[in-house]
C-alpha cells in the first residue's frame, strides 16, 4: 500500500475511534460536556501543573487570546485556579482544581473501560496485532 493511501486510512481509523469514544464518554460523565479545547488545556496543565497562559497557548498551538478565553471559561466552571506566581507577581501560573481532577480520572477510568470491553471481543489475533503496532504508532507520533 502507498504511504498516502496508508496515511488516508490511518487517519480514518483513528478519527472515527476518537469520535467513538468521546461519544460514549460523554453520555456517561456528569456536568455540561467540555470542548476539545477545554479538554486540551485542562489535560495540558495537568502534565504541567503552573504553566502558563502563554507557554500553554504555544503547547496547544493556539492563539494566546484563545487560552486566555478559556482559561477563564475553565475557571468560571470550577476546573481551573489562577495562581500568582510568587517569582514575578505580574505572572499568572495555572492549576487544576479538585473537581477538574476528578473530571479528568473519571474520564480516562470510563474510556478505557469502554475501549477494554470492545478489544474484549476481537480476537487473540487481532489484539497480538494491535498490540505489536503500539511501538510504530509511537515512531510515528515522535516523527510528526
Amino acid at each position: 500500500m502507498a504511504t498516502t493511501q496508508l496515511a488516508e486510512n490511518l487517519m480514518t481509523r483513528i478519527t472515527s475511534l476518537r469520535r467513538a469514544v468521546r461519544s460514549h464518554v460523554r453520555t456517561r460523565l456528569p456536568g455540561e460536556p467540555l470542548r476539545g479545547a477545554q479538554a486540551e488545556l485542562l489535560r495540558t496543565v495537568e502534565q504541567q501543573p503552573g504553566i502558563g497562559v502563554a507557554a500553554a497557548a504555544r503547547s496547544l498551538h493556539l492563539a494566546g487570546n484563545s487560552v486566555s478565553t478559556l482559561v477563564n471559561q475553565l475557571v468560571e466552571d470550577g476546573m481551573l485556579q489562577r495562581r500568582i506566581d510568587p517569582a514575578d507577581r505580574r505572572a499568572v501560573r495555572l492549576e487544576l482544581t479538585r473537581a477538574a481532577e476528578e473530571r479528568l480520572a473519571t474520564w480516562r477510568r470510563t474510556r478505557t473501560e469502554f475501549v477494554a470491553g470492545a478489544l474484549e471481543t476481537l480476537s487473540a489475533d487481532d489484539l497480538d496485532a494491535i498490540e505489536a503496532a503500539l511501538p510504530a504508532l509511537g515512531k510515528l507520533l515522535e516523527a510528526l
